[in-house]
This record gives structure tokens, sequence and C-alpha cells, in this order.
């Protein structure tokens, strides 16, 4: 939105004088001003553009820059979000609306704070994925002190009122503007909004309030979780101050892959090795599942990379329901060295095929033989 004229927001000619710009101003801030016009949204807007008219045309070298180019350009065009220059709208604004929200929140502050969330990993194995598990974690947190009862005062008595603030947790000024005598409220410095100082601090916690320990934390895990997956325990974090909530223990569930299978959700995946003869011929094998062995058919003329899968031998999905696959992948097993006998009987092998005999010593082949037995 295009900025309008300052000197027509503002109803005064290009030659007016400094008190004649600040007269015009009072007037427009007193009749658009928010506090005025509870029931009209548009009268904040007029009093923003009122303010930021009034910021340009105060300040002497705003004021030139924008009389000799008609812009603002590097000047701030919305000092409603923008403190500005002292006696700006900014400050303006935290004197009206900053007094009338420590007027609404006028009464003694809380010194209650709530304690911080902390994190937990575990490592949980494939077995433990596929029943589920409970383990007992050790988790080092704060806890409510025992000495003082959590109020920070030896002895667990009451802490006194604090005289800066009497108590509020707020302190009160007045601020004579050319609008008149603003009255604000700040956080009581000396007390920090609490209300009370603590002149006897415990011996125990140092008149924190907390103390540290190092506590064992029982974690039901549940079947089918997976890495990433966490666990919200409510109220196992640190503890709360001065009556405030604790917070909350995050356990971290990671899942290794470290060992024969590789996890795909539910679906496991494996490899086994077959000899030339069992991918020929097929064969029945063993193999080791996440239970114990698992038996399977290796199916004749098995291909090297060709998948078994073993129905109902993976993971469980974490909400229940049936199991995942083993999948098992084949790898064909070729000697790298052969006798001559066992030469001799592969080249009867390709010639009762009708394949092309390879030639053996003389040829390609040669290489890959051992000496003859």
């Amino acid at each position: 939105m295009a900025q309008r004229d300052p000197y027509e927001v503002l109803g005064v000619s290009r030659s007016a004088s400094a008190d004649e710009i600040k007269s015009a101003y009072r007037k427009l801030a007193r009749k658009f001003h928010p506090d005025v016009n509870r029931d009209d949204p548009a009268a904040e807007d007029k009093f923003k553009e009122a303010s930021n008219a009034y910021e340009i045309l105060s300040d002497d070298e705003k004021r030139a820059r924008f009389d000799q180019y008609g812009t603002t350009d590097g000047v701030p065009q919305d000092p409603f979000f923008n403190g500005g220059n002292a006696g700006g709208f900014g400050d303006l604004f935290d004197m009206f609306f900053g007094a009338a929200g420590a007027q609404q929140g006028g009464r003694r502050r809380s010194a209650s704070q709530d304690g911080d969330d902390l994190r937990a990993d575990v490592q949980v194995s494939f077995k433990e994925v596929l029943t589920g598990v409970t383990k007992e974690i050790e988790v080092e947190r704060t806890t409510n002190c025992d000495s003082c009862n959590g109020n920070g005062v030896e002895g667990g008595g009451q802490a006194p009122q604090c005289g800066n603030c009497q108590g509020s947790g707020v302190v009160t000024a007045i601020k004579s503007t050319f609008l008149g005598q603003v009255r604000t409220q700040t956080v009581c410095s000396r007390c920090s909004g609490s209300g009370f100082l603590i002149t006897n601090p415990c011996k125990k916690c140092a008149g924190k309030g907390v103390r540290a320990i190092t506590e064992t934390v029982t974690v039901n895990i549940p079947a089918g979780v997976e890495t990433g997956n966490r666990i919200q325990m409510a109220g196992h974090g640190a503890a709360g101050i001065r009556g405030g909530r604790p917070g909350d223990l995050y356990v971290f569930l990671h899942v290794p892959e470290d060992g024969p299978f590789v996890r795909h959700g539910q679906h496991l995946l494996t490899g086994y090795d077959v000899t030339v003869a069992q991918a020929i011929l097929g064969d029945e094998v063993t193999i080791d599942g996440i239970e114990g062995e698992l038996g399977f058919d290796i199916p004749a003329g098995s291909q090297p990379g060709q998948q078994v899968i073993l129905k109902g031998q993976g993971l469980p999905p974490i909400h229940g329901g049936k199991r995942g696959d083993l999948v098992v992948e084949l790898t064909v097993v070729i000697p790298k060295k052969v006798t001559e006998t066992e030469a001799s009987l592969m080249r009867d092998f390709a010639e009762l095929r009708g394949e092309k005999i390879p030639k053996g010593k003389d040829g390609f082949l040669g290489g890959i033989f051992g000496k003859k037995k």
C-alpha cells in the first residue's frame, strides 16, 4: 500500500511550523487512539498513519528528504512495529498499550516455572521389535528439593515479600508527554517479577527449589517400532520450579541393522549363498530367522539375485496385525578355481546340453584350472 503524503495526513501545509505539526498530531492522536475507539477497527489504522506522518515531519532530516524527493527511503515505513527515534510512535505505543497491558497483568506474577523436557535414546533389537519389550533406563533429571519443599527457602518457609514492588512483581512509573501524563508498569528488576525475595536460601538446593537426581524409569516399548519412533512419558522430565508443571521425557528408539537383516518397513531382506549345483538342481536348506532356524527350498534353476519369500517371517506393524515377510536373495557362488577333472565334467555337461564347449587350458578357461589330480 502506497504511503500517503504526511502533510495531507496531518492536515497541515508544507510550510507548517514544528508547533503546528505537533498540535495537528495531538488532535489526531486523541481522536483516533485505539483506547478511545475500541469499537472502531479503522481507528487504529488512522492512528498508525498519523503517527507515521508525525515521525517523518517532526524530524528535520526526514522532512527535508521527503520535501526534496517525495519519498521516505531510509525512513521506517511502519513505526507501529519499529521503535523509531526517541519521542516517536514506538515510545507512544509503549506508553499507551504497555501501560494497559501492565495494568491487566498488574496482579502479582507467578514465580512458578515449568520444568524442561528431557530426551533419552534406547536401542531395540529385531527380536524385541517382534514381541515388544520393557526396559529400564537411567535418567538424570531434577526433582523438588525435599529439604525446602521446593520453595527454595531454608526450612521450607515462605519467602518474604519484595519491598521494591510490594509483592506485585511490577513497578509503576508516570511519564509526562505532550499528550499528558501516562502511567507505565514494568517487571520488577529486583525480584524478576516473582513478588518475593529469598534472603535465606535452602542450603541443600542453594535456593533453586530443585536438586539433581538419577532416576530409573521403566519404558514399555510396543512391538513393531522403528528407528525414529519416540515414546512420550509425561511428568518424567525436569521438575517444575515452585509449583510449575514437570517436563516430559521423550524416549527415542533406535533399531540397529548391523546384523544379517535389512529392514524395509515390516519386511526383512537377507542374503544366502548357493552353489552352482544347488542353483541348478535345487535344494532344501535352513537359514537363521529372528526367532531361530527356518527351512526353505531353493528352486531348481535359481538365478543369481533371485528371491525366495518366507511369508509371515518379518516384523509386525506397530499398531498390531500380520507380520511382514522375510525375503531371501540368492547369490550363486562361482568357484574361482576348478581341477582338470571338474573342468572335464563341465565340458561334458556343456556337450550334453548342446552348448559351445569351452577350450579348456589352452583357451580362456585355462587360467582358472588348478593342478591335475
